[in-house]
């Protein structure tokens, strides 16, 4: 590669990648590489494991496998992941990174939201999702069901990658200036260590504020789009004077007060305001890329799970933060344009596999 620019790798590169074996991607699915992320794909076998674990240095993923297997599944004509079970999969791809590029993973949007806790995991690794310069070898998922039993069959996408060179992050004076420039936020811009955002409690014309998960459901089929009943899984939740009371344990679909943009220059990651915020946290993170909410407003999707005690979650309070990154170059595609972008424009909204 030529192009030595720092910042998030677009499309352009993470195709150059692929064509060059610094990602092994065997017969690429169509949409597979997005503006700044590439998505990643199950294997054919899912193991069950006693519990989660890192490889841990020089340690490869396999031996632990071999250490904590108790059984494996066949995922070949699809097969279902108890909820509160881990899982290990290995992915369709891996990687032969350059001694440059860095690479760190997230859940999709669409995992997130049905509480599907999924990190990726690697040979010598001593973090989740974390994959340092230089590495050559495989991936792995592993999931955990949290809320809902989910149906998942090989080439399916639960986690994305995202490569960056060097130093990406956007500083705080950074953002002051470009929100100055073309706002990020409509409103005030709370600006510390990335952009705040806060939770919107107010009812939407269904006199809602958001979804709980409900604890006794059936399986959520995550190779379908547009099939499940909202009501079978979750349950309306309608605030008090602008304000709820989280319950222990429990799983939360709320939604941010701000609309956000994220510039076709740029990335974004959703992460906490802090690791904890009283007795809940917004999890789960997920990424954002160029063009997201651009010329179109859209909110952020909060996942929400309260602690030991109950919360009382009130409307504007700052929940969490996008770090901005900028782009190594412009990427060919930007979130919601010719690309089949799910989220883009949305308000509160549940995971592309319910109706409505």
């Amino acid at each position: 590669m030529t192009n030595k620019r720092q910042g998030v790798l677009p499309d352009t590169e993470i195709e150059a990648m692929i064509a060059g074996g610094a990602i092994r991607c065997d017969a690429p699915d169509t949409g597979q590489v997005q503006p700044a992320s590439l998505d990643l794909r199950l294997g054919t076998i899912a193991y069950r494991v006693r519990a989660s674990f890192l490889a841990g240095a020089g340690r490869s993923v396999a031996d632990r496998i071999a250490e904590f297997e108790m059984h494996r599944m066949d995922l070949s004509q699809g097969a279902v992941l108890e909820k509160g079970c881990v899982y290990v999969v290995p992915l369709m791809e891996g990687l032969a990174l350059p001694g440059d590029v860095t690479a760190v993973c997230n859940a999709k949007s669409s995992t997130g939201r049905v509480d599907c806790l999924t990190r990726v995991i690697a040979d010598g690794g001593t973090e989740f999702d974390r994959i340092p310069a230089g590495y050559t070898g495989p991936l792995y998922a592993e999931i955990c069901p949290r809320s809902f039993s989910v149906k998942v069959a090989p080439g399916l996408r639960l986690n994305q990658i995202r490569f960056r060179r060097g130093q990406a992050v956007l500083s705080d004076a950074e953002l002051t200036t470009r929100h100055a420039q073309t706002p990020l936020v409509d409103g005030v811009a709370v600006i510390d260590e990335g952009l705040g955002f806060s939770v919107d409690l107010t009812p939407t014309a269904k006199g809602i504020v958001g979804y709980r998960a409900k604890p006794h459901t059936g399986v959520i089929d995550l190779t379908q789009i547009g099939v499940h009943e909202i009501a079978d899984f979750w349950e309306e939740v309608r605030g008090e004077d602008g304000r709820i009371i989280l319950d222990p344990g429990a799983f939360y679909i709320l939604v941010s007060r701000e609309a956000v943009t994220i510039p076709p220059d740029c990335a974004a990651e959703m992460s906490p305001y802090l690791a904890m915020v009283g007795e809940f946290r917004v999890h789960y993170a997920g990424f954002f890329d160029p063009g997201f909410g651009h010329g179109v407003p859209a909110r952020g999707v909060l996942e929400v799970r309260c602690h030991e005690a109950p919360f009382v979650l009130e409307h504007g309070q700052v929940v969490g933060r996008l770090v901005y990154e900028r782009m190594a170059d412009a990427p060919r595609t930007l979130y919601g344009t010719t690309i089949a972008s799910n989220y883009q424009g949305q308000g509160l909204k549940l995971s592309k596999h319910f109706r409505g």
